[in-house]
């Protein structure tokens, strides 16, 4: 791994990849209403090479593998690399490697189109790790980066956010920190990839509803586990109780879901 990255390895590799092992479906269900924008973005083709950065349990590398030639994916966490394998064994063009993308040696020109699925907020050195993944890209490769809007135009957060609080000021995190927010901000998600010689960058706003659960009981305790750092223990019940009449006006046929916000990043390696 060498010396970058070194939180984020020891999260993934921690309690946030165990996390996300167990709620692997979870995840994909959040977030099922953006893919066809991203993978239409993607556009990906039969001789196309694929990396699928921040791969998690690979459901993003199968949708790839359905229309490409070969999909590589990288994720720092080994749980979630594993898990990746495990539901992929009988698709020949896939395979995984545990890495960080922010260094690893990727062979140079290798790929016709980089993805990345809520996976490239995370990185250190963005700039390193943006310009790691152009070197990988073939002259005229496409990147394609899912990534949040800020957090204030993100309603499912703002939501919950409040409630785990129960009364006291959560601060925000910093604008160039290490977080899920770290591309938010369009001006400077524009000059990161500009600062890696990327070409024709394009920031698209996305809305689409998130869904968190089958009913607010579910949902209230997904997201008080997800966020159990943000909950007072002694309050704890008080705040699913509030999670629990909040979700329920937002009950639907599906679920629970919340508008949401993101950022539908494409990008190009010049050729």
């Amino acid at each position: 791994m060498g010396e970058t990255n070194v939180e984020q390895w020891k999260s993934w590799n921690g309690g946030e990849g165990d996390f996300w092992v167990e709620r692997a479906d979870r995840l994909d269900e959040g977030i099922a209403n953006y893919m066809g924008d991203f993978f239409g973005a993607a556009a990906i083709q039969p001789t196309d090479n694929v990396l699928d950065i921040g791969c998690g349990s690979g459901t993003t590398t199968r949708t790839a593998a359905a229309s490409a030639k070969q999909v590589l994916g990288v994720d720092l966490s080994g749980q979630m690399i594993a898990l990746a394998r495990q539901r992929s064994q009988r698709i020949p063009n896939i395979r995984f490697e545990q890495a960080d993308a922010q260094v690893h040696d990727f062979a140079e020109a290798a790929f016709d189109v980089a993805i990345s699925r809520n996976g490239s907020m995370f990185f250190e050195d963005p700039v390193a790790a943006f310009t790691n993944i152009r070197h990988a890209l073939k002259p005229g490769g496409r990147l394609v980066l899912l990534a949040w809007q800020p957090m204030d135009d993100n309603v499912w957060l703002t939501t919950f956010r409040t409630i785990l609080a129960a009364g006291r000021d959560l601060p925000k995190p910093p604008p160039d920190g290490v977080h899920a927010f770290s591309l938010s901000d369009p001006d400077r998600g524009k000059a990161l990839l500009g600062k890696a010689r990327f070409d024709d960058v394009k920031m698209t706003g996305l809305t689409r509803t998130m869904y968190f659960g089958r009913d607010p009981e579910d949902a209230a305790e997904f997201i008080a586990s997800q966020f159990h750092k943000l909950v007072d223990a002694e309050q704890r019940d008080s705040v699913l109780a509030a999670l629990r009449t909040d979700m329920a006006k937002h009950q639907t046929e599906r679920g629970v879901e919340y508008d949401s916000a993101t950022w539908l990043i494409t990008a190009a390696n010049p050729s």
